[in-house]
């Protein structure tokens, strides 16, 4: 019995002396020349803290984590990181040149280091995306064989990296390599114009045994995250009947993907979506969320009032370029076609060039050509000027409250540019209008006899 005791005495006496399990790491650093009072850290788009800086730009915190890959965020530039429990990570930067200057110290440091060196490596490589998408298959493919293998000489380059995270990286340089393949056929027929480009068989066999349903990959590989989901935005795009697909990626995703899909393809809910009936019911049974539910059943709700045909949403009081102000009632007895645009929008900028020959084309006819900007008041004058120096025509118009005024809400404008026609009664002919650039806009006005 005295035995017994004593080992359990013993036995007691080692449980205590065992260290309990390590769950947290250790975030450090310190930042020369900030641009912001704080250092965040998200993985994905969950923020997981916010670092204040003190008066000589150092900050810490001490994190309980799941092992995997983190964004550290400061002012506009990020920073990729790996953390695994027990790390104990010291971050040192300076702005002015902040992925050529960022440096990592600690435990853990060595995965980092590589991290930082496979961004410089991205950036040093002048990847010209237009020229290479524009590469015949065998050209193509030469290309992005050197691509991976120049990764996996930079991996190998890097000593002391743990062999989780040397597992995890060639995967991801793998799903890189997958994701341009994956991408060559639509790339290359954008930049080619061949619309009828089709890679050969044997391109075609390297993304057949992709396996889409690996939720540790999901979530430790941003690349194999664009691969899954281009796989099932595509199968929904390039069928006749979307509601069967969605009920397939119901019943086959795990929850993280289901919320990302939905999430990307709200998007798809659009004025010229015939199926925006499926999409709707699709995308709130693949969600949990239930604002992400309600703001889209607003968003659906209002789309099934700009069809065709629909009474269009009203603009009243905009102040004109020229003096006064313009509502759209004024221009009733005429078709018109507004251009929602923004100073600070580089594709709307880039529009200007082709709108201005269709307004030269159509002069004179039935049609009047509005162009309404979103800027904020802040901004006011910059519109003024911009407007002056670019000699813009028709009838420019700013909106009353920005992205929030009304009629922008109304057409649920998330995105800009954004064209419109409305036909002489007041009535929606196209709530998402082609652009001025693209042919099909001269077609549909020589269609409605203008």
């Amino acid at each position: 019995m005295k035995k017994l005791l004593l080992l359990g005495l013993v036995l007691a006496l080692f449980s205590c002396q065992e260290e309990p399990k390590i769950d947290y790491a250790i975030v450090s650093g310190q930042i020369e020349n900030p641009t912001d009072k704080t250092v965040s850290l998200f993985q994905g788009r969950e923020k997981i803290t916010e670092m204040t800086l003190d008066q000589d730009g150092k900050f810490s915190d001490t994190l309980k984590i799941e092992n995997g890959y983190y964004n550290l965020d400061h002012g506009r530039e990020m920073a990729s990181l790996y953390l695994e429990q027990g790390d104990n990570i010291i971050v040192t930067l300076d702005t002015k040149e902040f992925d050529e200057t960022i440096s990592f110290s600690g435990i853990g440091s060595e995965n980092n280091t590589y991290l930082s060196k496979k961004v410089l490596f991205d950036e040093n490589s002048n990847f010209d995306f237009e020229k290479v998408y524009a590469m015949n298959e065998m050209e193509f493919m030469a290309t992005m064989e050197e691509v991976k293998s120049s990764k996996l000489e930079l991996l190998k380059s890097v000593e002391n990296v743990g062999e989780t995270f040397r597992t995890n990286e060639l995967k991801n340089i793998n799903y890189e390599y997958l994701v341009n393949l994956q991408n060559y056929q639509p790339a290359h027929r954008y930049y080619t114009k061949n619309s009828e480009f089709k890679p050969s068989e044997e391109f075609l066999k390297r993304l057949e045994d992709i396996d889409y349903t690996n939720e540790s990959d999901y979530n430790n590989s941003q690349y194999y995250q664009r691969l899954v989901q281009s796989h099932y935005s595509e199968k929904i795009r390039n069928t006749d009947n979307p509601a069967d697909i969605f009920k397939m990626i119901n019943a086959e995703a795990f929850p993280k993907l289901k919320q990302d899909l939905a999430d990307m393809l709200n998007f798809q809910i659009s004025p010229n979506n015939e199926h925006n009936e499926d999409y709707y019911n699709g995308l709130m049974a693949l969600s949990s969320d239930e604002k992400y539910k309600e703001n889209l059943t607003i968003k659906y709700n209002k789309m099934k009032k700009l069809v065709k045909g629909k009474p269009s949403p009203q603009f009243t009081d905009y102040e004109n370029h020229k003096g006064g102000t313009t509502s759209l009632e004024d221009l009733k007895g005429k078709y018109v076609y507004v251009d929602v645009w923004a100073t600070w929008c580089g594709p709307c900028i880039s529009e200007i060039p082709s709108l201005k020959q269709v307004e030269k084309d159509f002069h004179g006819k039935n049609i009047a050509f509005v162009s309404t900007s979103i800027d904020r008041a802040k901004d006011h004058n910059t519109w003024v000027e911009m407007v002056k120096n670019k000699q813009l025509g028709g009838t420019q118009l700013m909106a009353d409250n920005a992205w929030q005024s009304k009629f922008v809400q109304d057409y649920a404008i998330e995105g800009i540019p954004r064209f419109i026609l409305i036909d002489p009664d007041g009535n929606i002919v196209s709530a998402d209008a082609p652009r001025p650039s693209d042919p099909r806009l001269v077609e549909m006005f020589k269609e409605l006899k203008l």
